[in-house]
């Protein structure tokens, strides 16, 4: 058996990993857009090009003879990436472009749980110019702004981090608008967020254990939007700030958008539907839908998965998610990113050239390390101006793994950063403490 990996990011990494670990002991192909030394290492063959060239990708998986592809960035999903796999005969664990719209068009999924009374939308409305937005956010006490389409994760903007009044937000509106089809104003939510990761046939909606990921470059939360730094998940399942009954209405709104997916265009989404989730004091709310795993979260879920990952995968893909129970190891999970210290910094900053400097790796045997952004050359191994290795330590307590993973970053040496308060008892007392406000105020 073949299996085809589509990405070049850490996501990826994981990806073929677990795939090895499968009892099938399937063969596996890559196609990269930079070539990723983990995922290199896992794979017989390897192609590198553009994922815009579909007629590329699905030539190297005909001559491969490749069973099913699994797509892990968002990019070849937006251009149909899976479509064009299918024509060829070759399904995919990941939507075609109609159904990839759920992370693609955040104004297709806000108008998608409007239409079929799906609970977890903000207030909200869409706009094609600036006609309307001042007036509508008089009525919201903050707001935040998204554009409508793919904006690697940095493209929301919130009123308190991003932008102060009102005022500001039209001019952000304004940029956003220059550049866009159109603009979404939702009210700002105040919560814990918390990542749902769900394996998807169509029909049958399957959880993974809830993630939160930590978007900010710096420590306490401050600094810039990334794509993440690190994220953590509990030997218990259940996030410590979180109760099961937030966890099972997550569910529930996924369910009922599968459900609706199929309502409304009349196909099956097959893959990973991961649920942004806030919880405030009016239950849990959607922030968004991504089509396919998070980068970091899905670092912190599929090393403990103990199903047979190719028994999941072709079980999304034949529609028989429910003979298939989907289990995971007891165990917690911190992974923490590292990056050039230049990352998400301006142009002008005086580590910004340290964004393609070379890093070593020495013995980091306590910890799994997987590959993101990264050059491997001849002389040696380099960073680009994005992520470049996410560590990330498992163990029978959240404590112990957050000791190993920030144990382990020392075995990378360079012009490096990394935020080390992820996984920390200190900043999760203040997640918990944060929600016990919100629960504390709902019940006054």
């Amino acid at each position: 058996m073949k299996a085809l990996v589509i990405g070049n990011g850490a996501r990826e990494h994981v990806i073929a990993e677990t795939l090895k670990r499968s009892t099938h002991k399937p063969e596996i192909v890559s196609y990269m857009k930079a070539n990723n030394p983990g995922i290199a290492a896992l794979s017989t063959d390897v192609r590198i090009g553009s994922y815009g060239d579909l007629a590329a990708i699905v030539d190297f998986a005909r001559k491969r003879d490749v069973r099913f592809a699994i797509v892990g960035p968002e990019d070849p999903l937006e251009r149909g990436v899976v479509d064009a796999l299918l024509a060829a005969g070759i399904p995919s664990v990941g939507p075609i472009k109609i159904c990839a719209q759920l992370e693609t068009s955040k104004v297709f999924t806000r108008k998608l749980l409007e239409k079929y009374n799906i609970p977890g939308n903000p207030r909200f409305r869409i706009f094609g110019s600036l006609d309307g937005i001042a007036d509508f956010m008089k009525g919201l006490e903050n707001v935040v702004i998204k554009p409508d389409g793919l904006t690697g994760g940095k493209g929301v903007m919130v009123q308190g981090d991003h932008f102060g009044t009102k005022n500001e937000a039209m001019e952000k509106c304004r940029a956003i608008l220059a550049e866009h089809g159109s603009v979404i104003v939702e009210e700002k939510f105040d919560g814990e967020e918390f990542s749902l990761q769900c394996f998807c046939d169509g029909t049958t909606v399957a959880a993974s254990p809830p993630v939160q990921d930590h978007k900010r470059r710096f420590a306490g939360d401050k600094g810039p939007n990334t794509g993440g730094m690190g994220s953590y998940s509990m030997e218990q399942r259940l996030l410590p700030f979180m109760t099961d009954n937030d966890l099972q209405e997550g569910l529930r709104i996924t369910e009922q958008v599968a459900r609706a997916i199929q309502r409304e265009t009349g196909s099956s989404f097959k893959g990973i539907m991961y649920g942004g989730f806030i919880i405030t004091a009016k239950g849990v709310k959607l922030l968004e839908y991504n089509a396919r795993f998070g980068d970091p979260e899905a670092m912190n879920i599929l090393p403990l998965l103990t199903t047979d990952f190719v028994d999941l995968c072709m079980a999304i893909i034949e529609g028989t998610l429910h003979d298939c129970p989907v289990n995971f190891d007891n165990k917690a999970s911190v992974c923490k990113y590292v990056v050039p210290k230049g990352y998400g910094l301006p142009s002008d900053h005086p580590d910004a050239a340290t964004t393609a400097a070379k890093i070593e790796i020495s013995d980091a045997s306590d910890v799994q390390l997987y590959f993101a952004s990264v050059d491997r050359r001849d002389d040696g191994l380099y960073m680009s101006s994005s992520r470049a290795v996410g560590v990330v330590g498992i163990a029978e307590n959240l404590a112990e793994a957050e000791r190993r993973a920030e144990g382990a970053i020392g075995a990378i040496r360079g012009p490096v950063d990394h935020r080390a308060d992820i996984g920390t008892a200190e900043l999760i007392a203040r997640r918990v403490e944060h929600m016990n406000r919100i629960r504390n105020l709902k019940r006054s």
